[in-house]
């Protein structure tokens, strides 16, 4: 996995640049659309301090909202001393604006401390929904997050008297940079399980308390009789999270990642990493809350499939619009009791279950050009390291042995096409990844099945192999068409038979359930199918959205179309892109100069 050390054949060089862009000064007479500041402070959360990494000082970070078809322009702050940031656009496709999709190993380089870059971003017609952004530099993203909403120019499809957000997070005693340093050591210092929950930026965490200031639980309020669009946001690092309403069990999937879907009634709600969905949420009326005697009702959030069960609530509160008498909950602690009897991991939560609005084009298995297998699996020593096909991308150079680009792909590519573009023929005939770089190439028109399998763990002493675990997989880029999972090995009769009578909805996100803890080492355990029409040429990264496995090598580079497809812009026009703080990059005595790929348009 030494990509940069080699030199490959190309499959299809750039002989011209397509474009040829001028560059913008984004001096003061420029005005970006949103800015943002990243920061890393000592701040009280759920009555502990830590060195945290904030957006806009505020834990989430601001709701950003932003309509399809226009370009926006987002103007982010390094403003920490010591370390790099990004900001990657969770769900967007930035198949337009090759270097604002924010990932520092495929699409750019990330902005140096005390300096600022200008994300051009367009949401595209069809895409409104629910998004989120968050850094994409070593553990940052665990609290340099916030909320993106695609308005829908038109109006949602599904009629709601307002919306609620519903943000979760976690959060360590540890700093970022102490749990980075600690999964890249030898031997391992692993992070441990969260302190606790974060639902809107608030919790109490289980420990003692340095700050009762900050021990709160978050509220939402809610008015009898009446119905919203619940934006759930799974911004969390490490877990899989299983939240329930006490007392309610009148929830309605509509959206899921972006995609609008046919309603599906659930009465819990079980969320990855990465995941968003939307659910239509009927509010009691007055005689049911009479009925009930109450008008707080708690929100449970658990943990799932972790080594402890981390619990932690909110409280859904609703307007005494019917004149009652009831005793509010207290928000400065948490019940004595769990009102809810949450269950274990639902396997294949809404797998085969969930129907697209509105027919989108899902490819049939005679449609598919190319089968793609991934195969997944731990390799444990002194340290971790997370592998697909053998191969790790990691972002940091350290002692372990994995692949670590010292430039972004899309740069690399730029600055070399001869020795950096895969060879397609090669890649075909090792698997799907070209063995020179370590990358996963794939020509535009192609239909993609990709099937990630789980083998059971190596242990190099040959003790205590078999590790198993969830993983929320993320594709940057074009969504895909979730195809489903079960146990075991992967099996395209099974997946066939699961099918039938179902139209999968395109998500950014979706589960490789682990099933069981452990299994024989090598023993294929849990499956994933996504479908992929192939359509947006660039550098997308594909990877586990565990934070923690990311940083072991979790993640692949996948390089759509040729280098023509790739490079639209010629080098000369992007040249500021490609040294890291290069000239795109601001900072208090120089202004960038920026090229505006919506001109391409």
């Amino acid at each position: 996995m030494l990509w940069l050390r080699r030199t490959v054949t190309t499959l299809a060089l750039a002989a011209v640049p397509v474009l040829s862009l001028q560059a913008h000064s984004h001096d003061d007479s420029f005005t970006p659309d949103i800015v943002l500041s990243v920061t890393r402070q000592n701040i009280s959360i759920g009555g502990m301090y830590r060195e945290t990494t904030l957006v806009n000082n505020s834990l989430p970070g601001p709701t950003l909202r932003i309509p399809e078809r226009k370009t926006i322009w987002i103007r982010v702050y390094n403003d920490i001393e010591n370390d790099n940031v990004t900001i990657h656009w969770h769900g967007l496709a930035q198949a337009a604006y090759p270097f604002s999709d924010g990932a520092p190993l495929a699409s750019q380089w990330p902005i140096p401390p005390k300096h600022f870059f200008d994300y051009e971003l367009k949401a595209e017609s069809g895409t409104a929904g629910t998004y989120y952004y968050h850094s994409h530099v070593g553990f940052q993203a665990s609290t340099a997050t916030g909320a993106l909403i695609v308005e829908d120019p038109a109006g949602a499809p599904y009629t709601t008297d307002g919306e609620r957000l519903v943000f979760l997070q976690e959060y360590w005693s540890q700093s970022d940079t102490q749990i980075k340093n600690g999964l890249e050591s030898i031997p391992l210092r692993w992070s441990g399980e969260p302190k606790g929950w974060l639902i809107n930026g608030k919790s109490i965490s289980n420990y003692r308390a340095v700050d009762p200031s900050t021990r709160a639980l978050s509220v939402i309020d809610v008015e009898p009789g009446k119905t919203y669009r619940f934006r759930f946001v799974g911004a969390t690092a490490l877990s899989l999270a299983l939240l329930g309403f006490e007392k309610h069990g009148n929830l309605e999937i509509i959206e899921a990642d972006g995609e609008y879907t046919q309603p599906y009634p659930v009465d819990l709600l079980q969320i990855g990493s990465g995941q968003r969905y939307s659910a239509l949420f009927h509010a009691k009326s007055c005689q049911d809350l009479r009925e009930d005697g109450q008008l707080d009702y708690y929100i449970q959030l658990e943990s799932r499939d972790r080594n402890r069960v981390v619990t932690n609530y909110a409280v859904l509160r609703y307007e005494n619009a019917c004149n009652m008498t009831s005793q509010p909950v207290a928000t400065n602690k948490n019940p004595e009791t769990p009102p809810l009897n949450l269950p274990p991991t639902i396997d294949g939560y809404l797998d085969y279950a969930l129907q697209p609005l509105e027919p989108n084009n899902f490819p049939t298995a005679e449609e598919v050009t190319r089968r793609v297998m991934l195969n997944v699996q731990v390799v444990m020593n002194q340290y971790f390291i997370w592998t697909i096909n053998n191969y790790t991308w990691s972002e940091d150079a350290d002692a372990l042995p994995a692949t670590v680009p010292q430039t972004p792909y899309l740069v690399s590519l730029y600055q070399n096409q001869s020795a950096y573009l895969p060879n397609y023929e090669d890649a075909v005939a090792n698997g799907g990844i070209d063995p020179k770089t370590g990358t996963y190439p794939a020509k535009i028109g192609e239909v993609l099945e990709i099937v990630f399998q789980q083998f059971g763990g190596k242990s190099v002493s040959g003790l205590g192999g078999g590790m198993l675990d969830t993983h929320p997989w993320h594709g940057h880029g074009i969504h895909h068409y979730d195809v489903g999972g079960g146990r075991g090995a992967w099996d395209p009769d099974t997946v066939e038979e699961k099918l039938e009578g179902k139209q999968p909805v395109l998500r950014d996100t979706t589960m490789l359930y682990r099933y069981e803890r452990s299994v024989k080492t090598d023993e294929k355990m849990g499956w994933r199918v996504w479908r992929i029409r192939v359509e947006q040429p660039g550098v997308w990264m594909v990877h586990c959205h565990t934070l923690q496995h990311m940083i072991q090598g979790m993640q692949t580079v996948w390089v759509n179309g040729d280098a023509e497809d790739i490079l639209k812009v010629g080098k000369p026009d992007v040249e500021g892109y490609l040294l890291y703080g290069g000239n795109v990059y601001g900072n208090e005595s120089h202004t960038p100069q920026v090229v505006h790929f919506d001109e391409m348009d």
